[in-house]
């Protein structure tokens, strides 16, 4: 079939805007850097690390908060080699890892430090220069007392020296289920730790989850923010059991459910992000957020343009 002139030029014209759209959902990425967190493709059946690399060209997610080591890699069946040549082909960049270790034992003070003095040797090849750190499970006994609250502070605490010494730095991500967890955890975490040697990386999903003030948290430490995770929420009892894209089914009454359902997109739970950007703008915040989706209702692809979309219109009028 034949296409007419007005024809023709109709078509340009809804392609001209289609590819308006697409540019118009991707961050600018100057003062603020956006990344997504690899976690997500976890909840997918296994595949290619280069499939992830490709959502995040469409969508202008530049860097990547990969979700373990050294599992990643065996996980990839990849070398680090291997790993930096595809990120760095297409433009991108591994900003960092989320690192873990028994930080509440005084038994294991030399392997938990030289695990993270391993992750920022992999870290430092790709360029990146801190380290997102959890706390270990809150349900373990071993967690549960005084004594083992401080040895996680004065762990934190060696763990910044040692960042420091190869030019990175450290921070804490609350999350809910582990040691901090809470608004008062949180604040008594912070104090018992160096404001010189140790940061905050906070996660406003789990900020808000547990019942914290997500924007006064950020308003209190905004000196010590060396990186973020904007994350959406809003507690919601699941109907239905919740099934993961890779068939993992979590009963609709377990704790798993009900927090994969109340994770969401930049915009559709109740975090206020337009105040928390002016929180960072008030302390010229230059450095990564991380958009780390739980899940992705639409797909990886859809929702970080949905998230990308949100940035743009929402977000960096007030702070690039």
């Amino acid at each position: 079939m034949s296409m007419n002139r007005r024809e023709f030029v109709a078509a340009l014209s809804m392609l001209a805007t289609s590819v308006a759209r697409a540019e118009g959902d991707k961050p600018a990425n100057r003062k603020i850097k956006w990344a997504l967190s690899e976690a997500l493709w976890r909840y997918y059946r296994p595949a290619p690390f280069t499939d992830m690399l490709e959502v995040m060209q469409q969508t202008g997610f530049i860097g990547v908060r990969l979700a373990g080591f050294p599992h990643i890699l065996s996980d990839y069946q990849m070398t680090p080699a291997q790993m930096l040549r595809e990120v760095s082909k297409r433009n991108l960049d591994v900003v960092t890892i989320s690192w873990n270790g028994a930080l509440h034992d005084a038994t294991q003070r030399q392997a938990v430090l030289d695990s993270a003095r391993s992750a920022m040797k992999f870290l430092a090849d790709f360029g990146a220069n801190h380290l997102v750190v959890f706390s270990p499970s809150r349900n373990l006994p071993a967690t549960q007392t005084p004594a083992a609250f401080r040895e996680l502070c004065d762990r934190c605490n060696q763990i910044g020296e040692l960042a420091g010494t190869m030019g990175f730095t450290a921070g804490l991500h609350n999350h809910m289920g582990q040691m901090v967890q809470n608004q008062d955890e949180v604040d008594r975490f912070m104090a018992m730790t160096d404001p010189k040697l140790f940061g905050l990386s906070p996660d406003t999903c789990h900020l808000n989850l547990a019942g914290c003030d997500v924007v006064g948290t950020l308003n209190r430490y905004k000196h010590r923010i060396r990186f973020l995770d904007y994350k959406d929420s809003k507690w919601t009892t699941p109907t239905k059991d919740w099934v993961q894209p890779n068939g993992k089914v979590f009963p609709k009454d377990s704790d798993s459910a009900r927090f994969f359902n109340s994770s969401y997109d930049l915009g559709d739970g109740q975090v206020d992000f337009p105040a928390c950007h002016r929180v960072l703008k008030s302390v010229d915040y230059r450095g990564w957020i991380c958009v780390d989706l739980d899940t992705a209702r639409l797909g990886p692809l859809a929702d970080f343009h949905r998230c990308g979309a949100y940035i743009v219109r929402k977000l960096e009028p007030i702070y690039l």
